[in-house]
């Protein structure tokens, strides 16, 4: 008959993980204005290798998912203008310039911090860019609504540090 650790049917202090914990760091984004990202996700695929009457199952290719960034837009710094910086290393409209890969494509940090400020999980995401960025809708009658605007970044890959 087995027998019951008493480490784990007696109380054990821990502190959970918060999701408002969290500072991200883009270069030339100052860190206050990001308001929430979405999570970061990995997709192993499949692929089926067919023998007589079965079948057995492997991984197929690795694709990370991609993240998208909600961020306050103050009247000063301007995130609009932080954003269309970033956009205009893609792409600059004016001219009909694209931008070489090693202009655009950033490394983020992600970080979860615990209660008193400490770093406490950290990710790298390699690679970034911008897929889609929006600056927001406009409405007479909204009632003083805060301005939102948000950005969908692909990446090549990400880093778990801790």
């Amino acid at each position: 008959m087995p027998t019951l650790d008493p480490n784990e049917i007696f109380f054990t202090a821990f502190e959970p993980k918060v999701k408002n914990r969290f500072i991200c760091y883009i270069d030339g984004f100052p860190s206050y204005i990001l308001k929430a990202v979405s999570g970061i996700e990995v997709d192993n695929g499949e692929q089926i290798l067919p023998h007589i009457n079965v079948y057995r199952k492997v991984k197929g290719r690795s694709k990370w998912g991609d993240v998208t960034f909600t961020l306050y837009d103050p009247i000063t710094p301007s995130g609009a203008q932080a954003m269309i910086e970033w956009v205009r290393l893609h792409h600059e409209s004016v001219t009909g310039r694209d931008g070489y890969s090693d202009f655009y494509k950033k490394d983020l940090t992600f970080n979860l911090i615990d209660p008193v400020g400490s770093i406490i999980q950290e990710w790298i995401i390699k690679g970034a860019f911008i897929k889609t960025a929006n600056w927001s809708d406009f409405d007479w009658e909204s009632d003083g609504e805060i301005v939102n605007l948000t950005m969908t970044v692909g990446m090549d890959y990400c880093v778990l540090n801790f």
